[in-house]
């Protein structure tokens, strides 16, 4: 007469089979929106100073990071152009100083050269130290210091002219390689500390709650690190480039000095071709 409703032993009630099948989709869902919060793209739009995930001090992180990389970007390119200028016309310039009949056609050699051009600067230098202590022989200048003293003294001073700005923007390239890495590990540690946070305040340690935080500090990581390693590998790169050049240096400046202190360049193995007296002064330089 009355039916039974009751449910058999052992059997699962509908509502309760649904929810139990909807639960993994749930999780997993959940799972998969924590993890888009880890994204970079999300970092960046949902900046706010009162976000528990990217604040100030995230956003002064990271803008530091963006200026650390703009300066770094900006000194690599700007040395790769001028080290690969002056590295494949250093030997022709030089040869074709020394080769040259007359001082007075070399030097007008050297003063067609750009102004970036450091072996013509130097080699302008001397020309003009030799002929100004030529100018001003029986003077108290003359006494006081004798022509290769002179001369040595106007050829110390453009080299060291030229090596600093050869070596300029190594200092920046140096500082970001040093630091990049710390100011990344800044970030860090400041996404780990909300993390805490927000277990603590709410007692959940699930993917969602700390998904955020953990994303903010592996971005600042990697980050550092990708502003970093290339300025490091940059700056050992720089400097024994530089050290090339710096030598050739030193060897163009001791024959510069050999020739307008003595007349004649003292070569390996062989005279130097004659030359005419010591120039005057140059013109112009460029």
């Amino acid at each position: 007469m009355f039916q039974d409703t009751s449910t058999p032993a052992g059997s699962v009630p509908p509502a309760a089979d649904a929810a139990a099948a909807a639960a993994p989709t749930l999780g997993t869902n959940s799972n998969a929106a924590a993890l888009k919060e880890m994204g970079f793209s999300h970092l960046i739009q949902n900046y706010n100073p009162a976000n528990p995930n990217f604040d100030l001090v995230g956003a002064i992180v990271f803008v530091t990071l963006c200026l650390f990389s703009i300066m770094s970007i900006y000194w690599i390119v700007l040395n790769l152009i001028r080290n690969t200028a002056i590295r494949s016309r250093m030997n022709s310039i030089m040869r074709t100083f020394w080769e040259t009949p007359s001082a007075q056609e070399a030097i007008r050699f050297m003063e067609e050269q750009p102004a970036s051009e450091p072996f013509s600067k130097i080699a302008l230098d001397c020309a003009s130290a030799a002929a100004h202590h030529q100018r001003h022989e029986g003077s108290r200048l003359v006494e006081a210091l004798n022509r290769s003293e002179f001369i040595d003294r106007a050829l110390r001073q453009a080299v060291a002219r030229e090596s600093g700005r050869l070596e300029g923007g190594l200092t920046v390239l140096a500082t970001v390689g040093s630091t990049g890495p710390f100011v990344g590990l800044l970030g860090t540690v400041w996404g780990i500390y909300h993390a805490l946070i927000r277990i603590s305040a709410s007692g959940d340690a699930s993917m969602s709650a700390v998904a955020g935080p953990v994303g903010e500090a592996l971005i600042m990581t990697a980050f550092g690190l990708f502003v970093a390693i290339p300025a490091v590998l940059a700056y050992n790169f720089f400097v024994r480039s530089n050290r090339v050049i710096l030598a050739r240096f030193d060897e163009f400046a001791h024959d510069l000095h050999d020739f307008f202190a003595t007349g004649s360049r003292v070569e390996a193995g062989a005279p130097a071709p004659a030359r005419t007296a010591a120039p005057a002064a140059p013109a112009a330089r460029k």
